[in-house]
């Protein structure tokens, strides 16, 4: 029986020394808001991450994380992401970095190492880094879109791979429909993911401590309001109508006078005999209208 319980303490220690092993510390959370867990386990900021440690924050979530290289790792809201691996190549590189992003947004910014060193897994292909900083959504379906803060990112997915070269430049991509050419971000282009908790970094939706941010965030293109015709500072809006004169009528009528016809006046009684129509003319006139008077004698 002793032999048996030794034996079984054999295997027990030998079974500890993996767990051991996988625990080495690669990394440190600089920041925790809401909840964030590293394998089940609470993080807290200065709290140690570990090689192959599962980290995942909650729907308002957010963690900060800089690894033994210098290398930047913002996770944001309703995110999970791996450190698959970790090799390290002396006290501040690492010869390998390999992150499986699962699902939410990251903001990523290379430290020390060779760009070759890091590579990024996502369910729609896979990121290689040339000394990059750069945001990552992943959505339903494993829909993943990239958008280039700085440096230059390397996408490749079914149909091959695609270059971003220009701050801003912008890729998705699909399990099954590969990665589309690069273009620039924009308010379009966030809305086609269909998410509003898409990219939150860059929109302000959850706000990054100083050492995350990268001076080349893309905010004002991706946030610019759609192009409106402009309009010259003298043209204001119209104000409200002049209110109308004292005009003679309601209704003007078609003619080209300022107001209506006058009411016609009932006809002039039948002129006396020898009298103007006018009533000025004394004259004996013939009754016409035009008939001399005295004074024109």
């Amino acid at each position: 029986m002793r032999i048996w319980i030794a034996r079984l303490l054999s295997a027990g220690l030998i079974m500890a020394v993996p767990q051991a092993v996988s625990a080495e510390q690669i990394g440190e959370a600089t920041l925790v808001k809401t909840s964030v867990t590293g394998n089940g386990r609470t993080l807290a900021a200065r709290s140690a991450v570990n090689r192959d440690e599962r980290i995942r924050t909650s729907s308002a979530g957010l963690g900060e994380f800089v690894f033994r290289d210098g290398t930047k790792l913002a996770v944001g809201a309703n995110s999970s992401v791996v450190i698959d691996k970790f090799v390290f190549g002396g006290s501040d590189s690492v010869k390998s970095m390999s992150v499986n992003a699962v699902k939410g947004s990251f903001r990523w910014i290379s430290g020390g190492s060779n760009s070759s060193a890091y590579k990024i897994a996502t369910p729609a292909g896979t990121i290689g880094i040339r000394g990059t900083a750069f945001d990552i959504y992943i959505g339903a379906g494993g829909k993943t879109a990239v958008v280039l803060l700085k440096g230059s990112v390397r996408f490749c997915g079914t149909n091959g791979c695609r270059d971003l070269r220009r701050r801003c430049d912008f890729v998705v991509a699909t399990p099954g429909g590969g990665v589309s050419d690069p273009a620039r971000v924009s308010r379009d282009a966030l809305k086609g993911l269909k998410d509003d908790r898409a990219l939150p970094f860059m929109s302000g939706a959850q706000r990054l401590s100083s050492r995350f941010q990268t001076g080349g965030n893309c905010t004002a293109t991706a946030s610019a309001v759609p192009n409106r015709t402009p309009r010259s500072r003298n043209a204001a809006s119209p104000g409200p109508a002049p209110a109308p004169g004292p005009g003679p009528g309601p209704d003007p009528g078609p003619g080209p006078g300022p107001g209506p016809d006058p009411t016609p006046e009932p006809p002039a009684p039948e002129p006396t005999k020898g009298r103007g129509n006018n009533g000025i003319g004394n004259g004996a006139g013939d009754g016409s209208p035009n008939g001399r008077g005295d004074a024109d004698r």
